[in-house]
């Protein structure tokens, strides 16, 4: 299948910031079958992967130290990786190396509360002062359930000063889901009423995380385990709290940070991710949410009716006047042929990361990079090249 440039670049977009690779020189490994857990196993079979390959081995050392990518099709499964895990040692990315999925993370939330409705648990066309009274202003009486987890809560972010060395100098800092709400709520709404339009944003997920623990009287992360990680083995997948590490095999990730005019590379792998409980804070693999991915696609995870919630993309336009494109958790691409492809990227300073899906859950691309500007808005040619490289195996 073959797709436009503008096509691609706005895939990409929708999938993550950069997807480049580096290291010099590029230390490769591709794999039809991975050692180490049993669902990390990556058969072949006729999946003609060379593409993905060239397109990762590729790089700009500049943008990115690392990536690892992984395909399945029911032709079969290709996973590679290129680039070095630490640059101090150059030692290549391990084999089913975790990093942070930063807003991938949102999909795990949104299955919660997705279960919890099934259950007649929660209501999503319930106001969410019924769960959580007291927590919101007047603003947000009639804000629903739905409407946390379809991005048209209207609900602001906190103000926090937009600089990367006041960032690396509160990367251990320790928050409270109830310290970032009341901070947001200081600002208006960005729009009125909830409902109205669509503006993602990290806050209805957090406020989603806290209707978990509320409704079941259990913490956020003992939920995520005990519903989707333990029943589908998914053993590198985690809610890290304020644990600033990355346990186990991974790569390090690092920040280009310029200082009196030097531009430098700060290893910024260990970092508290609690500002972004239930919306940005988790740790996985690529095996893990390939996994994670074709169970939920697949009605492993959740009954027809929720399932379809997920995949509900409300009838709003975003505040550009655009028709909305966020669904419950994941964001809708048109392809060419008018089948829509579900994606859900991801970023935290030092990773971006990716899920995509077709509807039925048989083609599935995930993929990891360890980006020198994690958080930047402009897509690489490197990422363009990954992207159609899968698509052309659609």
């Amino acid at each position: 299948m073959r797709f436009t440039k503008s096509q691609t670049v706005t895939l990409a977009l929708l999938l993550g910031t950069t997807l480049a690779v580096g290291g010099s020189p590029p230390a490769f490994a591709s794999a039809a079958g991975t050692a180490g857990h049993p669902h990390a196993t990556c058969p072949a079979g006729t999946l003609d992967g060379s593409g993905l390959e060239q397109a990762i081995a590729d790089h700009d050392p500049a943008e990115a130290t690392s990536a690892q990518v992984r395909l399945s099709t029911p032709a079969g499964c290709w996973t590679g990786a290129a680039g070095v895990a630490d640059l101090r040692t150059g030692a290549p990315v391990p084999a089913d190396a975790r990093f942070r999925i930063g807003s991938v993370t949102k999909v795990f939330t949104a299955t919660v509360v997705l279960q919890l409705a099934a259950e007649h648990r929660v209501d999503l066309d319930a106001p969410v002062r019924r769960y959580l009274p007291g927590l919101l202003t007047a603003d947000y009486h009639r804000l629903t359930v739905r409407q946390l987890l379809n991005h048209t809560s209207g609900l602001p972010s906190p103000t926090l000063p937009d600089d990367i060395e006041w960032a690396l100098d509160h990367r251990y800092d320790r928050w409270t889901p109830e310290q970032i709400v009341r901070q947001a709520l200081r600002n208006e709404p960005v729009f009125t009423p909830p409902g109205s339009k669509q503006q993602y944003t990290n806050m209805g997920y957090i406020v989603a995380g806290m209707l978990i623990e509320k409704v079941t009287g259990d913490s956020y992360a003992r939920q995520i385990r005990e519903r989707i990680t333990r029943p589908l083995g998914l053993r590198d997948t985690y809610v890290p709290g304020n644990d600033p590490t990355i346990r186990g095999p991974h790569a390090h990730g690092y920040q280009t940070v310029t200082r009196d005019g030097q531009t430098t590379l700060v290893d910024v792998t260990n970092w508290n991710q609690s500002i972004t409980p239930a919306s940005g804070d988790m740790i996985s693999t690529l095996a893990d949410l390939d996994r994670f991915t074709g169970a939920l696609f697949g009605g492993r995870l959740l009954p027809a009716a929720q399932l379809d919630e997920m995949f509900a993309v409300p009838r709003v336009h975003d505040l550009d006047g655009k028709p909305a494109a966020y669904s419950v958790g994941l964001t809708a691409f048109t392809l060419p042929t008018g089948e829509v492809l579900w994606v859900k990227s991801g970023s935290r300073y030092g990773y971006s990361s990716a899920i995509a899906s077709s509807r039925d859950g048989a083609f599935r691309l995930a993929f990891s990079i360890t980006s020198t500007d994690a958080k930047g808005d402009a897509p690489t040619s490197v990422s363009e090249a990954v992207i159609a490289a899968a698509l052309a195996l659609r």
